[in-house]
């Protein structure tokens, strides 16, 4: 039997668009665009099923709506700083340049093998200075704009690789690469005031209706508006009219402040530090606070410390009542004002904290079903709504009764008033490495900051640096640093701190829109594709990511770039590849290839997702090589719905290939003969024909509702389903040949998106010299939608009996014959006369006995 050879004709195919330059695009007014775009990829060197998956599923999209007679833009490019390629370098001796150039060559031709729809005539990578110059100046934009400023702040430092890391690169309070405690130092950092737009970028979050929900949810936590009161307690002993005879505090809290029993601040808020001075031990207990990192995740994580600083504060309504003051380790200095007080029944932290040190712990919240002055918390503190107790003018109230009060006496006393926070801080985007793109400012000693001239950008990496000294490269390289001063002329040092790498990846889709013009972009390219109307990429990518292009897209349009805010119309977040783990009679992991030539036993474990760490990897080339990228996107496609996570299984794979096989067969060796190309409809069709002919056009128009709707794995097993029917025509049917020739272009056609090599083959075997790539949608004859038969349900007294076949609208009498002739209708009524008949037209028959 004939044998489908994908080698021959994916690489022909490939050569055959690349050559015409088929999915090259320009702006087009005259046609409804539509820009489809894949998260781009970080230059690794190799491309993994993740990304075959994310990338099949972003050019299904294109394809198809190019099909649709959308003008579609589909670019690529490559996210291409960052510390890997740093990495690479040190362990390497490869400049970091030429790794990732050499990298991006090597993923270029991967993605190629599998037929992709790019216009690669718009590829970019961001470490290359023709991109990376845009953003230095969008910097100085915001710069003048008001949304740039630095100032000395606390991060987290690894002290072997002298660098700032996010929190996400510290792992249990230590270097991701080095290993090293991390510890907390203040410098002076660049950042981006994302929070300026914290409410706008909040409730613009409920306009983003093609955005999953989840998602947005996330953004909404991550955002974190809240409401709630500022507090200003009294320092004992100073003068409570000077800012320094205060702490004001912020909370969400503050019906609860008549369980107040203590104040806690940062570690390094400024009073911590000045007890410190006096307070034996306290200077020890901040340096191990420090020890701890800024994410709120490891914060969480540890055991609640406190050291009492020595001061005491009056409580605002309970005279006489005086309040310890902690420096702790669970207050962040960066959130709200750097200190909290604490009402230990009502929260669990506080809890803990005062049952370690002995403090008061007073409900003043209690179920609206308790006995109020019987109501008492042990071990566990009480969070869920109830009425107001132990609490003065306040007993009775409701939670947010309660708030409403204390905000308006607080505020009525001075002593504090109501206020909204966000848990979003502004974006630090300073990083002490060398692979990133330049801050394009200098540091004069006698005009201080000084932004470098727009005619003077890029600032460029110098390429011939050094890692052999710890850190960053551009601090110890002999010439880069040094300048002149734009403004004065002496001489002066540049910035040395480079951009996170997030900061490439928040405008580049805006890049894709123009990428060879003078400027970042041309505002009319902008205005014609802007927004992305549907983009794809994993939901790890949910917040930071998303959130920045979100913040960056409303930067530029406020400093005159574009005119929108929001990036990205539509999102799509796909699953995970997962696979089973297999690990050998040591313990150790193995590779699904080892696991199957081991001659020892393999434990078998769960499906989890690809990774290195545990070998559950299968290569995308090898699979391609031995498969063809049509099996591997189909396969991709077929098992489940995209936003799901798949298991890779070999009987998947070899099914996709099974089933290519048999379309090629079925299509390139008919067992009947096809009409000939633009045959007319003949009259003669036979009833199964007939039959057929509407399943085709009944798939066009559930493929196409599928496709809309990203219900991908669905479409293909429509596509199947058609290709059973039409394999049951015989040739004896009247109309076979032109039926199976209409049916075969109308798989082919529909196949085009998902498998698009072998469908320009068949397209061709079919006889057209067009490319199938450049062929409309298969049309829908919207007469074979409407159904001419229904099946009706006949019940007996309110129970199913039997169904009936009837043509639509069939008479009322007839319907009620042909039910009461049912031999289990008839069986049911048990020889009983019906005393009534009801019948629903097209829907029920209800026989009453």
């Amino acid at each position: 039997m004939s044998r489908y050879n994908f080698k021959e004709s994916e690489a022909r195919w490939q050569a055959e668009w690349d050559s015409r330059g088929t999915f090259a695009v320009e702006e087009d007014r005259s046609r409804p665009k539509y820009y489809v775009l894949e998260m781009f990829p970080y230059p690794s060197g190799r491309i993994h099923m993740g990304h075959v998956r994310n990338y099949t599923l972003g050019d299904l999209v294109a394809r198809y709506k190019r099909a649709r007679g959308f003008n579609v833009l589909h670019p690529m490019g490559w996210d291409a700083f960052g510390l890997p390629a740093e990495n690479a370098a040190i362990a390497n001796n490869v400049p970091p340049a030429e790794w990732t150039r050499e990298n991006v060559a090597t993923m270029r031709g991967q993605l190629k093998s599998m037929g992709l729809s790019y216009d690669w005539s718009r590829e970019f990578a961001t470490c290359e200075p023709e991109y990376y110059r845009h953003e230095q100046k969008m910097f100085l934009d915001f710069l003048a704009a008001g949304l740039v400023y630095r100032k000395e702040s606390w991060v987290n430092w690894d002290p072997v690789e002298n660098t700032v890391l996010a929190n996400e690169q510290v792992i249990d309070g230590k270097g991701w690469r080095s290993g090293a405690d991390v510890e907390k130092r203040r410098l002076d950092q660049w950042f981006l005031k994302i929070t300026a737009y914290a409410d706008d970028l909040l409730d613009t979050l409920k306009t983003l209706d093609r955005w999953p929900d989840r998602v947005r949810l996330m953004q909404e936590n991550w955002i974190g508006r809240s409401e709630g009161a500022y507090i200003r307690f009294a320092i004992d002993g100073r003068d409570a009219g000077d800012e320094s005879g205060r702490i004001e505090v912020f909370t969400t809290r503050h019906d609860t402040i008549f369980g107040a029993s203590f104040v806690a601040l940062a570690a390094n808020h400024p009073l911590s530090l000045e007890a410190a001075k006096n307070r034996p031990g306290l200077e020890a207990f901040i340096a191990e606070c420090n020890q701890l990192g800024t994410s709120e995740a490891a914060i969480e994580k540890a055991e609640k410390k406190g050291f009492d600083t020595g001061l005491t504060v009056g409580h605002p309504f309970i005279e006489g009542k005086r309040l310890p003051v902690y420096a702790a380790n669970f207050v962040l200095m960066d959130y709200g004002t750097g200190a909290v007080f604490g009402c230990p029944a009502h929260d669990q932290r506080d809890l803990d904290f005062a049952r370690k040190y002995g403090l008061d712990v007073v409900p003043v919240v209690a179920p609206k079903e308790a006995e109020g002055s019987a109501f008492s918390v042990a071990d566990v503190a009480f969070t869920d709504d109830g009425r107001i107790i132990n609490s003065d003018f306040l007993n009775g109230f409701s939670i947010a009764e309660a708030k409403a009060a204390v905000a308006r006496r607080l505020q009525d006393a001075g002593a504090g008033e109501p206020t909204v926070n966000f848990r979003l801080r502004d974006w630090g985007v300073s990083r002490q490495r060398y692979w990133g793109c330049p801050i394009p400012v200098v540091h004069c000693a006698d005009c201080g900051i000084v932004p470098v001239r727009p005619e003077d950008l890029p600032v460029a990496l110098p390429e011939d640096v050094s890692f052999d000294k710890p850190g960053n490269p551009l601090e110890h390289h002999p010439t880069w640093k040094h300048t002149n001063c734009p403004a004065c002329g002496k001489p002066a040092v540049r910035e040395t701190d480079t951009f996170d790498t997030f900061f490439e990846s928040s405008w580049y889709f805006a890049r894709f829109t123009d990428p060879k013009g003078e400027g970042a972009f041309s505002k009319a390219a902008a205005d014609y594709w802007l927004p992305v109307d549907q983009y794809i990429g994993g939901i790890e990518h949910a917040v930071l990511h998303l959130l920045y292009s979100r913040f960056f897209t409303r930067a530029l349009r406020d400093c005159g770039y574009l005119d929108i805010k929001e990036p990205f119309d539509g999102l799509m977040t796909q699953g995970m590849i997962c696979h089973e783990t297999y690990q050998g009679a040591d313990g150790g992991w193995m590779t699904p290839e080892q696991a199957e030539r081991a001659t020892s036993p393999v434990t078998v474990g769960r499906s989890e997702k690809m990774s290195k760490s545990k070998k559950n990897v299968v290569d995308p080339a090898a699979i391609i090589a031995a498969y063809g990228a049509d099996t591997a996107r189909l396969f991709m496609l077929s098992d489940s719905p995209p936003d799901r996570d798949l298991d890779w299984t070999d009987s998947g794979i070899d099914g996709a290939w099974r089933y290519l096989n048999r379309l090629w067969r079925m299509i390139s060796d008919p067992k009947t003969p096809l009409a000939a190309t633009g045959t007319a409809r003949p009259g003669n069709l036979s009833e199964k024909c007939q039959a057929a002919y509407r399943s085709i056009h009944k798939t066009i128009h559930g493929v196409s509702d599928d496709l809309d709707r990203f219900h991908f794995n669905k479409a293909v097993a429509r596509i199947r389903e058609l290709t059973n029917t039409l394999e049951a025509i015989g040739p004896d049917e009247a109309g076979a040949g032109w039926l199976l020739r209409h049916g075969f272009e109308a798989v082919v056609g529909l196949i085009g998106p998902m498998m698009p090599h072998i469908g320009e083959e068949l397209w061709r075997v079919l006889g057209h010299r067009t490319l199938l790539a450049e062929t409309p949608w298969p049309v829908v004859d919207e007469a074979m939608l409407i159904d001419d038969t229904v099946t009706v349900a006949v019940q007996v007294n309110g129970k199913v009996r039997g169904t009936l076949d009837l043509a639509l609208g069939a008479d009322g009498q007839d319907v009620e014959q042909a039910a009461l002739l049912l031999p289990r209708v008839r069986e049911a009524m048990a020889g009983k006369p019906a005393r009534k008949v009801i019948v629903i037209p097209d829907r029920i028959v209800n026989v009453v006995v």
